[in-house]
């Protein structure tokens, strides 16, 4: 990221590596009910047309969503998956994030002075680079943030279990359900989070309006997270559908997308927006906050090692 003094230690790529993957698992552990509500949102309808889907609707509104499933499904239910979303964190985030600065300054051939087509370039780079690591722990995510703890109709108990029977019922293939649409989710998402946070920060710290400092971090990251979900909601709730869909529903991602404008109308894809902009949002402002952190005092602790006296 920028705002680096020359003065600094510079971060090595392992350390942005391990710090972005930490980062992501701590913004991942406050955020996680609002990802699950997002999700619940997101495939509500989707066997309905918009009237049916409208008049039946079980959540509505982020806390409604939220008060619904503690009172139906209990506390626990709201870090249904949990487990495969820190999988996913760990792996995905430490490619998308951790490798954009080496991947940026590969793409302008070490220079410090990066146009926007290279940081574009270097967040769908790294974007789907991420999703070929981490796409079975998104898609064991999605199927257990989908479905109800209670009753019968539960479709895995465990995330080994998950793993184990998407694998035995659809092929390895199944573990890979929705990769197409989450590669080009994750390359817009990641353009728009990463690139976003960059250029404000860059912004902010050449017109010299904030320092590189706690308040210009927290600014950078939430109007990245809100540039994030205005972008990237279409492609997200498709590829939620088609990760949590049965065998045989939908041919493909474009089937899925089409039927859902067919069923529900242009605004279905925007379904969960609050949700998703309160979950990107405060996890961007989560994450940036503490990857900046940890990268600073990894730093600092190095710098003291080579520098004792």
């Amino acid at each position: 990221m920028v705002g680096f003094k020359a003065t600094d230690v510079p971060p090595t790529a392992t350390v942005k590596f391990l710090g972005a993957g930490t980062a992501a698992c701590i913004a991942d552990l406050i955020t996680f009910p609002l990802d699950t509500a997002k999700v619940r949102l997101q495939i509500q309808g989707e066997r309905q047309g918009p009237m049916q889907a409208a008049a039946s609707a079980q959540y509505r509104g982020v806390l409604g969503t939220i008060l619904t499933m503690v009172r139906t499904e209990g506390p626990r239910s709201l870090y249904s998956g949990l487990v495969a979303g820190l999988q996913r964190q760990m792996s995905f985030a430490s490619v998308r994030i951790g490798l954009y600065d080496s991947v940026k300054q590969f793409y302008t051939k070490g220079s410090e002075h990066a146009g926007i087509g290279s940081r574009l370039l270097a967040g769908s780079t790294t974007g789907a680079l991420a999703v070929a690591v981490a796409q079975p722990t998104d898609v064991v995510k999605v199927r257990f943030q989908a479905q109800a703890r209670a009753g019968a109709g539960r479709r895995y108990q465990s995330t080994v279990e998950a793993y184990k029977t998407i694998a035995r019922e659809e092929g390895f293939r199944g573990l890979w359900k929705g990769t197409s649409p989450n590669v080009a989710r994750n390359a817009i998402v990641n353009c728009a989070e990463l690139v976003t946070y960059d250029l404000i920060k860059d912004t902010l710290l050449k017109a010299h309006l904030m320092t590189d400092d706690l308040p210009c971090h927290f600014t950078s990251a939430f109007g990245a997270g809100f540039c994030t979900t205005v972008i990237a909601s279409p492609v997200d709730v498709v590829k939620t559908r088609y990760m949590n869909s049965a065998l045989g529903q939908y041919s493909s991602a474009g089937h899925c997308a089409l039927s859902m404008l067919q069923k529900e109308g242009p605004r279905a894809f925007y379904k969960g927006f609050m949700p998703s902009f309160l979950r990107l949002g405060s996890w961007n402002v989560v994450m940036f906050v503490t990857y900046e952190q940890l990268k600073r005092a990894l730093m600092a602790a190095r710098a003291s090692r080579e520098a004792p006296f």
